[in-house]
């Protein structure tokens, strides 16, 4: 099972950025997901964030994600490359090990005391962003993100 499966990138105009990657890429995209996001930060903040997002419906995917300012979902002037999003079926434990591997913990899902859920953000020694997925959404994922809509 391959664990890479979607790099992404903040972009400040969701549909615009999907013409934009269909007339150069010849790419499909799975339904616009629109939801607010209940997430810590690595500070231990609690925030709950507007987030649109759509997926390509080819592997590799891509995935936008339109701007939210004041998030760690922002454009830059160097390059909107959010992150690299791998699956894990050893969610927990693979947090850990991505933090113990100098990859600090800047946001996650969930709230409250408890463990990260669904999905974390990492940050490496040179700024990119590792996604955490936790493997047990993988195939609802599969079937209501990528596949384009009828």
């Amino acid at each position: 099972m391959e664990r890479y499966y979607h790099v992404g990138i903040v972009v400040p105009d969701l549909e615009a950025a999907q013409a934009y990657y269909t007339d150069l890429l010849g790419l499909e995209w799975g339904p616009v997901l629109q939801t607010d996001v209940d997430v810590r930060l690595g500070d231990g903040s609690e925030h709950v964030f507007p987030n649109k997002i759509v997926y390509s419906s080819a592997e590799p995917r891509i995935e936008l994600i339109e701007e939210t300012p004041g998030s760690p979902w922002v454009c830059n002037e160097h390059s909107n490359l959010h992150h690299l999003g791998i699956f894990s079926d050893d969610f927990g434990d693979e947090h850990q090990r991505l933090v113990g591997s100098a990859c600090p913990l800047e946001m996650y899902g969930g709230h409250g005391d408890g463990p990260p859920s669904t999905f974390t953000y990492h940050r490496d020694p040179w700024g990119v962003r590792i996604e955490l997925v936790d493997g047990a959404i993988r195939s609802t994922m599969e079937t209501f993100m990528f596949t384009p809509p009828a």
